[in-house]
């Protein structure tokens, strides 16, 4: 009789032991589908990520963005670059418009000044740069051109005569 319940409990382990390990994989594979990332805490508060791989490493495009060689031209020399980037995407422009103004401070430009009213225009700067950002909706097909440049050193004069 000892045997029988011996058996009876190993047997009974073993159930156990494969409900146990169902459990496992249901809650592994299916329990993580809800939870929040910490990439998703990155994009801020406009739901885009920034593309891996730039053609200035400072100026961020969303990921899913697409270069118009033939509409875009880049140099740098001694310091001084310049650049007309053009970009064509899906995505919603309120987003696109917010993540431009998550992600340029990250990379030390300065938000001057953001024109918001049918084509958006983000004009940002820093030390001797100033990056301008021209957004264009037809839908949710956005395309984004970025203009860099150095600043102009040009010294403020006073007029000889008052303006009338």
């Amino acid at each position: 009789m000892k045997k029988l319940k011996s058996q009876f409990n190993i047997k009974g382990l073993g159930f156990y032991f494969i409900i146990l390990i169902f459990a496992f994989f249901i809650f592994n594979f299916l329990g993580c589908a809800g939870t929040v990332k910490n990439d998703d805490m990155s994009k801020g508060q406009s739901g885009l990520e920034p593309q891996a791989v730039l053609k200035f490493s400072d100026v961020p495009v969303p990921s899913g963005f697409k270069l118009l060689a033939q509409d875009s031209y880049t140099f740098q020399s001694a310091g001084v670059r310049v650049g007309v980037l053009k970009y064509h995407g899906k995505a919603d422009i309120e987003q696109v418009v917010a993540f431009y103004k998550d992600q340029m401070p990250l990379y030390n430009w300065n938000l001057l000044n953001a024109i918001e009213y049918g084509q958006r225009l983000l004009n940002f700067d820093r030390e001797q740069e100033t990056c301008i950002v021209d957004l264009s909706a037809k839908g949710n097909n956005i395309t984004i051109i970025i203009s860099l440049g150095p600043k102009s050193e040009i010294k403020p004069r006073k007029a000889t005569k008052p303006v009338k």
